[in-house]
């Protein structure tokens, strides 16, 4: 993703400028040569640590994105239409990830425009196109926010001294967002569960009204279900109500 290159790109710098001002600080990576003039290189504990930290990365996008709301969406909705296996969880999973690169396209251009150009053409600090890159993405995460879930994590942090939602760090934030969003991904499920449910009952009625009662009535409903989501062109309407609702007012 766009903006994970570009905390790569300004986390470099910072860790090389901090080996250079403290001479007691190990070097990021050692140059050595050997009696016959060849060169090996060996990597510092700074390196090791920074390699540790990029896997908690894909967990940081994941829960500041709209990759939450859709991939729970998702799962709701196989589990509503009774299919346990289809579409496997790697096409969902994959759907989720491009309608999420989809949906904050606008974010990372923001990003792209106000701090990674900027930045590549030596116009900003590393710290300063940090700061700017977070913006967009704040914006975006407070716009999708519930003020009940930022003051409950704001009262769980004890801070009084915040007089707006822009003064939120991001250590609340993420969490409130986080929050807000598997909220609005139940209610949605719960809107597309009902009309399976209502075929499911209508099924199971009729079977025990005909005495079919050894019969199990998800494999009667299962085709109806399948049916009424085809004909009602369900993945666009699920996908276009995914879309429309990260639309900032």
């Amino acid at each position: 993703m766009r903006w994970l290159g570009l905390f790569l790109i300004l986390l470099a710098p910072s860790v090389l400028a901090q080996s250079a001002a403290d001479p007691l600080t190990m070097p990021a990576i050692t140059l050595s040569t050997d009696s016959e003039g060849q060169q090996t290189y060996s990597v510092s504990l700074q390196i090791l640590l920074l390699m540790s930290a990029l896997t908690f990365i894909p967990a940081f996008v994941m829960m500041m994105t709209s990759f939450t709301r859709i991939i729970i969406v998702f799962a709701i909705l196989r589990q509503a239409l009774g299919l346990q296996q289809t579409p496997s969880s790697q096409v969902l999973i994959g759907l989720a990830l491009f309608l999420t690169l989809f949906i904050m396209a606008p974010v990372f251009s923001k990003i792209n425009e106000s701090a990674l150009q900027p930045y590549l053409n030596e116009q900003m600090q590393p710290q300063q196109a940090l700061e700017a890159a977070s913006l967009p993405l704040r914006e975006f995460m407070l716009a999708q926010t519930r003020e009940t879930d930022l003051e409950l994590f704001v009262r769980l942090a004890k801070r009084t001294d915040l007089t707006g939602p822009d003064e939120v760090p991001f250590h609340i934030l993420v969490p409130a967002f986080v929050t807000s969003e598997l909220k609005t991904a139940f209610q949605i499920g719960f809107m597309i569960f009902i009309p399976f449910l209502v075929i499911d009952l209508v099924v199971a009625s009729v079977l025990m009204a005909m005495g079919m009662m050894m019969l199990s009535p998800l494999i009667i409903s299962l085709p109806f279900k399948i049916m009424l989501f085809v004909l009602v062109d369900g993945w666009a309407l699920i996908i276009g109500t995914l879309a429309a609702s990260f639309a900032v007012p």
